[in-house]
């Protein structure tokens, strides 16, 4: 098992969370919407100009701040 963080997570590559280290408005935001240990997750789209990443999981679309994503730890098999 590979750790690392969501930003370093390569486009249409698969990982899993491991843990939210955020901050807790910005966690509890994140557990709400299901991203949850073991969640699987994938960046699809980078935004060339915002520094945004947008996600994959649990069937719908997130954009994550790369300030975020740093702080979110994933693994990949």
């Amino acid at each position: 098992m590979n750790i690392s963080t969501l930003d370093n997570l390569n486009l249409n590559s698969i990982g899993y969370i491991y843990s939210l280290n955020t901050s807790e408005n910005i966690k509890r935001r994140l557990l709400d919407l299901g991203l949850v240990r073991n969640t699987c997750i994938k960046p699809i789209f980078i935004s060339p100009f915002s520094g945004l990443k947008a996600y994959e999981f649990r069937g719908f679309l997130l954009a994550i701040r790369n300030e975020d994503a740093s702080k979110i730890e994933i693994y990949t098999n």
